[in-house]
C-alpha cells in the first residue's frame, strides 16, 4: 500500500498509539489502513451419493474443478455467502447447509469456511463462473485437476466422514506445507 484511500496522500509503515503490529498510516490524515485475512465460503453440493464440482473459467486456476466457493462480501453472514456463491458457480439451490469445515491458513492471509449442503434435485449449468458443472461419485473425481488444496482436503474429510456417518465440524490450522495424497510430488 503505498497511498491512503481517504485521502490520497502517502502511507508509512508504523505501529500506531495503543497497537502492537505494524500498520499502514496515513502520513496527512492519520487513517489506519488494517488489512485483515480474506474469507472464503463455500458449500460441499451433496446429491445422493456424489458431489457437485465446478470447473473454473475464471482465474485463478481456469479449467480447474472445484466446490462452489468464494470471497466473502461485506454485509453478508458466511452461509449467505457460501449459499450466493453455490448459485453464482452452479446455478444450484441447496438445503439443510450445515457448518462442515474451517481452515484458517495464516500464511496466505485467508480463512476457508465450508457448509455441506443437498441438492434436492439434480439442477445445476454452467455459468460466467464454470465453464461445466457435473455430479462426481467418489471413483470419479478429478483429483488431478482440483483448483486449490482446501477443496481437496474438504473431499477427503467428506468422504472419510461418510464412511462412518458421522459428521463432526472441522477445524484445522494449516500452517505447514500442504501435499497431496492423491498427487504426490514427482521425485
Amino acid at each position: 500500500m503505498k497511498f491512503c484511500s481517504s485521502c490520497g496522500s502517502s502511507v508509512i509503515q508504523k505501529i500506531p498509539q495503543g497497537d502492537n503490529r505494524l500498520r499502514y498510516v496515513c502520513e496527512s490524515c492519520d487513517e489506519i489502513h488494517y488489512q485483515n485475512p480474506r474469507v472464503i465460503a463455500g458449500i460441499l453440493p451433496i446429491y445422493e451419493d456424489k458431489i457437485l464440482l465446478c470447473r473454473r473459467s475464471i482465474e485463478p486456476r481456469v479449467g480447474y474443478w472445484t466446490l462452489p466457493a468464494g470471497f466473502l462480501e461485506n454485509g453478508e453472514s458466511t452461509l449467505e455467502g457460501a449459499m450466493r456463491e453455490c448459485v453464482e458457480e452452479s446455478l444450484a439451490n441447496v438445503v439443510n447447509p450445515q457448518l462442515y469445515a474451517i481452515f484458517d491458513i495464516p500464511q496466505i492471509h485467508q480463512v476457508y469456511i465450508f457448509y455441506r449442503a443437498n441438492l434436492q434435485t439434480p439442477v445445476f449449468g454452467p455459468t460466467s463462473e464454470s465453464s461445466e458443472v457435473a455430479l462426481f461419485a467418489e471413483a470419479d473425481i478429478p483429483w488431478g485437476e482440483l483448483a486449490f488444496p482446501m477443496v481437496e482436503v474438504t473431499l477427503d474429510h467428506f468422504l472419510e466422514d461418510r464412511k462412518t456417518g458421522h459428521f463432526e465440524v472441522i477445524r484445522e490450522d494449516i500452517r505447514r506445507p500442504w501435499t497431496s495424497k492423491h498427487n504426490p510430488p514427482k521425485s
